[in-house]
């Protein structure tokens, strides 16, 4: 039986937003933020004199920095970053942008980073973006807003998709006190040019506490992990984790500065889960399922093809190598239940740190083998310490 108390870092998620709005607007404080390689880079990249800013493998920095540097930089910069970032796609904000007037060349692939990026006087203050892109996009727009001229208006065109992360972004900015408005599809940023000094403390990070929700629904019934820092009333959109993770067996109470799982005697069935808005955890829970012996289809997962790697061609391999039946679309997964897990697999990471967490839990099923574990570091430094402490056994090759 599981039982232990572990302490998460702060949520990268809203770390690298709060960098961002902290390099803007050096009167904000942030707090107990993100141990993550991601935030790391954020740091490096805003504190940086050279010419030329390597993200590595950051999506989000690369993202966020595209719109810093396009609105608030000092110099021409080249931002470029690994081999796979390379291969991710960023023309939908660049061509945002442009719009607004910024200068921005790609060196390479048309469409995709390094990009030569020059400050400019914008003032233009309205664009459109189809809704259902990545939720990065806009947010590096709303954060540069408000040190616009005159303010920013987004229009999104469509079913917005991932709105728990606009949502963020825009609780964010009113935390620090940007005036901001959301009415249907159209997004206001009001402009400010100096703030009042404020104190922002992070809350930890829910896709980390996904993997101790897989670790305990498929623990024995009993067992229990308390997490610290959490909010009921979070920013974060994983937080759905704890309405999910309720059909799977685990209980979430909330106390004062943390969350109690609780492995419950619910006797899970076929699950069918739409992840437009929290793409982060479908991995987690499609592995979960798997180690329940039970069927799931989750939808909504387009945006899982351009992130660190194709997720999902990822996901339908190294399930596959457990003895998984799983069947891929464009945006879907579809698990049929198993009763006999292949054991010693070697699970193939591909650089995702999502990968290496995701299949973790699996332990308490077979013995395990994680390739390239150090990956965690991207977003969890501290994942595989934490892990010890439920009580596993964890050998480096």
């Amino acid at each position: 039986m599981l039982s232990s108390s572990i302490q998460i870092t702060g949520s990268k998620s809203e770390t690298n937003r709060l960098l961002l709005l902290q390099a803007l607007y050096p009167q904000i404080k942030v707090e107990n933020i993100s141990e993550s390689d991601d935030a790391d880079a954020m740091i490096k990249a805003l504190n940086s004199s050279e010419d030329v800013i390597d993200v590595h493998h950051a999506g989000t920095a690369m993202r966020f920095l595209t719109a810093f540097f396009a609105v608030h930089g000092n110099r021409e910069v080249l931002l470029t970053g690994s081999s796979r970032m390379k291969e991710r796609p960023i023309g939908i904000l660049v061509d945002a942008l442009r719009s607004l007037g910024a200068k921005i060349e790609y060196t390479e692939k048309e469409g995709y980073p390094p990009l030569r990026i020059a400050k400019s006087e914008i003032t233009n203050n309205k664009v459109s973006l189809k809704a259902d892109v990545s939720s990065q996009y806009i947010t590096a727009l709303l954060l540069v807003a408000p040190k616009l001229k005159n303010g920013l208006e987004i229009i999104l065109e469509g079913k917005v998709t991932s709105i728990p992360y606009i949502n963020m972004t825009l609780g964010l900015l009113a935390q620090v006190g940007i005036g901001t408005q959301m009415t249907g599809n159209v997004i206001n940023v009001s402009p400010l040019d100096q703030m009042n000094p404020v104190k922002v403390v992070v809350e930890s990070d829910w896709s980390s506490a996904s993997y101790f929700y897989s670790l305990i629904a498929l623990a024995e019934e009993g067992s229990q992990v308390e997490l610290s820092s959490y909010r009921q009333d979070s920013l974060q959109g994983d937080s759905a984790l704890a309405d999910i993770y309720r059909f799977l067996g685990v209980e979430t109470v909330f106390k004062a500065n943390s969350i109690v799982l609780h492995k419950t005697s619910l006797r899970p069935k076929v699950v069918n889960l739409d992840f437009n808005n929290t793409p982060d955890i479908a991995q987690t829970i499609a592995v979960t399922c798997f180690g329940l012996g039970i069927g799931c289809k989750l939808t909504g997962l387009h945006t899982l093809k351009i992130k660190e790697t194709d997720r999902l061609e990822a996901l339908r391999v190294e399930l596959t190598k457990l003895g998984a039946d799983v069947v891929i679309t464009e945006d879907s997964l579809e698990l049929q239940p198993v009763l006999q897990i292949n054991h010693d697999a070697a699970i193939d990471t591909y650089n995702d740190h999502r990968m290496a967490m995701a299949f973790a839990p699996l332990a308490l099923k077979v013995p395990i083998i994680i390739n390239d574990a150090q990956v965690v570091s991207k977003s969890y430094p501290a994942f595989w310490e934490d892990f010890k402490k439920t009580g596993f056994i964890i050998q480096t090759l």
